[in-house]
């Protein structure tokens, strides 16, 4: 299963790693399931997320990369280990559009903008999701350059000459 929610980039990053980030808002997740308003209360206190929208999509990022699970009880913390090799194979396998934003890279000669990499996914976003918003192509917009910074940040793919190219 891929999941869609993408968290803004961690804002601290000059005091810690991406990996540190993501670890620390791992350890937020109790061990014992809680409910998601319990969970998002706890990433809002622990991590200082400013609201429980942005601790949700946190939650399920979280989930993405197979370090938090939700049970029958709630969601909970999992023994995944955060490390990086761990966080990238999670990241490229169950976020909604890292592969194909990988295989678009890979396939360019050519650094490629944040424009251009939507220009070449823009059929790849589902239908439901093109009728959610009426301007669901800003929005989508916006992630794509939100994936390809974590793609950046994950070591996964490089910023250069004002655009962006796959890493090895």
């Amino acid at each position: 299963m891929r999941l869609k929610p993408l968290p803004e980039l961690p804002a601290d990053l000059e005091d810690r790693t991406v990996f540190d980030a993501v670890a620390a808002a791992q350890s937020a997740v109790p061990l014992v399931p809680g409910t998601e308003n319990d969970c998002c209360a706890r990433l809002m206190r622990r991590e200082g997320y400013g609201s429980r929208d942005v601790a949700r999509s946190w939650l399920t990022f979280l989930r993405a990369l197979e370090l938090a699970e939700e049970t029958d009880a709630g969601f909970k913390r999992t023994d995944h280990d955060p490390t990086p090799g761990n966080v990238r194979e999670s990241f490229r396998e169950r976020v909604f559009g890292a592969p194909e934003t990988l295989a678009v890279l890979r396939e360019a000669e050519e650094p490629l903008t944040a424009g251009t990499v939507f220009d070449r996914l823009r059929e790849t976003v589902p239908g439901w999701e093109r009728h959610r918003r009426n301007s669901w192509v800003d929005h989508w917009e916006a992630r794509t350059e939100r994936l390809l910074d974590w793609l950046v940040l994950l070591d996964l793919a490089d910023r250069a000459d004002d655009g962006y190219i796959a890493t090895d």
